[in-house]
Parts: structure tokens; C-alpha cells; sequence
């Protein structure tokens, strides 16, 4: 049985897909299987996937285009490795990556780690800001405010993914920041410093950018983990802080757009901490 399942969604991408599948192939040192799952794509992705049909690693879910969340959680449960890998169809991995993963989680005894990245933007290596710096060990606190971890630099257990249950289909976007939420709160994270991950951006499909108002789901999914009840005292306080920061900022955007019908939500989330 192979050590890792390697989850690769994707939708209308067959020119950048070839890219990412490479990339995980020529990974040595571990067994691993690839399992694409197709998000109903509508380009050429069908006749870029048939290149791969011979390599008994890479099986294909063939799924009717419901978001990256279901896509993910799908391939997982058509999987059947106890570690898993998330990779991203624009994203390119280097070599050696889930070896050194596999080793530091077998190491350290952790149940998740990431690597460092390097950031492409419109073809350009750029620097991350400041606040995107990748951390290790606890990072909740800082997982509050900004997205800390990168799905495609991640290997984690499944029994950790299956605990949390997985991706939030509610979230279109900012998906990935609301399951940290659940993870960082219990757990540490392992980073391994070298820059494993290729992380390319600046292409028109990608989430950030058909969905602008990333703080509305980043607020949603900080008012997610207040009703769980699941914090301690301390960690509870750091998460109001952090809401009540992030509705500040969005309340003061939607009195400027005359978004009455947000406000209205901001006020529901409002009423919820009392």
C-alpha cells in the first residue's frame, strides 16, 4: 500500500496541470499514488489526463463541478495512504519534498508539516509580505489573522484529516485558512526551511481573485470556531480579538459601499459573542 495520497484538484487547467502531476511523479524515496480529481472541467483536461493513464500511481475521480473543497474531500475518501498530500493543479513541487516530510512527521512525531515556498507572480520570483513569512511549532495565534500554512506544502495523517473533517464545502474561498483554524488550536506544525513548493500566482482563476472579499469568509470561519466551543480561555480571547479586528475593518468597507445587507450580517456575528 503506498505511504501517501497525493490530492491534486483541478478545473479548466490542462495547459498548467502537466506542471504539477510531473512534479509529484518525480518524487523518489517514498510510495505514494496521485489521485486527480476533475472537477467537471470543460477544456482539454480529459486528453492531458489520457498521457497518464499508464502509470498504475495516478488514478483520475471524474466529478461534477462542485468547488475545491468537495473536490478534495472526494479524492481523499477514494484514497487509501495514512498520510496525505494536497497539491494544487498551479503549483509545482521539487525534488525530495515528501521524502523530507515523511521523515520529519516520523521524526518529530508531529501530525503535519509544510515547507517553505517561493512565491512566482506574472513569471516573476517575488518575496512574500512580512506576515506571510511561514512559522513552525504553534502557530495559532498568528493563524488567526493571516493564512500560515499553504495546502500545496502540506503532508499530514489521515487520521488528523479525518478527526477535523476535512475541508469546509461552505467556503468558497479563504477554504484552507478555515481548516488551520481547527487544526492549529491542538497541534503543532512542523516546517522544514528549504523551499519545496513552487507557488505560482498572478493567473485570473485562481480563488483570490474571483472572490475579492476575502475577509468575509475569514470572518465566518473565526465565528465557526467561536461556536465550536473547543478553545481555551486564552485561545477563545485571541480569536475575539482577531474577529472583532477583521469586522471592524469590513463594517468600515461596507458603511463606504452602502452594503446595508453586510452590515446586517456583521451584526448577526456581532450578537453571537454576547
Amino acid at each position: 500500500m503506498a505511504q501517501i495520497s497525493v490530492i491534486v484538484p483541478t478545473h479548466d487547467r490542462a495547459a498548467l496541470l502537466p506542471r504539477a502531476l510531473d512534479s509529484a511523479l518525480a518524487q523518489t524515496g517514498v510510495d505514494f499514488e496521485i489521485i486527480v480529481a476533475d472537477d467537471g472541467s470543460t477544456d482539454d483536461t480529459t486528453q492531458v489526463l489520457e498521457r497518464y493513464a499508464g502509470d498504475a500511481r495516478v488514478r483520475v475521480l471524474r466529478l461534477t463541478h462542485g468547488g475545491v473543497c468537495k473536490a478534495r474531500n472526494a479524492a481523499v475518501a477514494e484514497s487509501s495512504a495514512p498520510l496525505l498530500a494536497f497539491l494544487d493543479s498551479d503549483d509545482e513541487w521539487l525534488p525530495g519534498k515528501l521524502l523530507a516530510q515523511t521523515e520529519m512527521l516520523r521524526t518529530l512525531g508531529l501530525e503535519i508539516c509544510q515547507t517553505e515556498e517561493t512565491w512566482i507572480r506574472n513569471g516573476t520570483r517575488v518575496n512574500p509580505p512580512a506576515h506571510y513569512v511561514k512559522r513552525g511549532g504553534d502557530i495559532f495565534a498568528l493563524s488567526l489573522r493571516h493564512c500560515m500554512i499553504t495546502p500545496s506544502s502540506v503532508l499530514m495523517t489521515r487520521a488528523l484529516y479525518q478527526a477535523v473533517g476535512g475541508f469546509n464545502p461552505e467556503f468558497p474561498a479563504c477554504e484552507d485558512f478555515e481548516l488551520w483554524l481547527r487544526i492549529t488550536p491542538d497541534h503543532h506544525v512542523g516546517l522544514i526551511p528549504k523551499p519545496y513548493l513552487i507557488k505560482y500566482g498572478g493567473h485570473a482563476d485562481q480563488l483570490s481573485t474571483r472572490y475579492p472579499a476575502q475577509d468575509r469568509f475569514r470572518i465566518h470561519a473565526l465565528a465557526l470556531l467561536l461556536a465550536g466551543n473547543r478553545l481555551d480561555t486564552d485561545r477563545k480571547s485571541l480569536t475575539v480579538a482577531a474577529l472583532e479586528e477583521k469586522l471592524g475593518i469590513f463594517e468600515a468597507g461596507c458603511r463606504k459601499r452602502g452594503r446595508l445587507e453586510d452590515l446586517a450580517w456583521c451584526a448577526e456575528i456581532r450578537a453571537g459573542l454576547n
